[in-house]
């Protein structure tokens, strides 16, 4: 099941190679991770995309990440209402008569052409995940050269249905 995680960290060198290398030694498949400073000076955010088999696995993930020191609060937004975000830079053979084409396609994903070369046009989408892999699906016939997405990025909505329950809570 694929699950959103998100967890505040210190802004500190390494922290990412450190988490990261403990999820692979626990063989956790990251589907995405993005990373940013947050609102707080000296806090980043991170969003992981992770497929866990069961329950189980989920809990020894968040277990595994709250006993790193560098994670402040650790949280599973799945099921909660929450705004997720990605972005995807494809760059797709177009020359002549399929940029006209190309454009069409793009158009109603409100993607736009970012970079428009003899052979190429570069097209920039953001959007839920669902809605940049259904443009690439309709682009990969013109023939994608090269594709770039940046992984969801997500936090909580500001008004949810229920309370959510902080996994860790070290902020002071």
């Amino acid at each position: 099941m694929k699950r959103v995680i998100t967890a505040d960290v210190q802004d500190h060198s390494g922290v990412l190679n450190r988490i990261t290398g403990m999820l692979h030694k626990r063989q956790f498949n990251i589907e995405s991770i993005s990373v940013g400073k947050s609102e707080r000076v000296g806090i980043s955010k991170m969003t992981f995309v992770v497929n866990v088999s069961d329950d189980q696995k989920l809990e020894q993930l968040t277990k595994q990440l709250n006993k790193q020191i560098d994670v402040l609060k650790v949280k599973d937004i799945t099921d909660h209402a929450m705004v997720a975000r990605e972005l995807a830079l494809i760059k797709v053979v177009g020359s002549g008569q399929t940029r006209a084409e190309i454009q069409g396609v793009i158009t109603p994903f409100r993607a736009s052409l970012i970079d428009v070369s003899r052979d190429s046009l570069t097209v920039q989408v953001t959007g839920k995940p669902d809605k940049v892999e259904a443009l690439i699906s309709l682009l990969r016939p013109y023939g994608i050269k090269e594709l770039a997405r940046t992984g969801v990025t997500a936090f909580l909505r500001g008004q949810q249905p229920q309370e959510v329950t902080d996994l860790n809570t070290h902020l002071a």
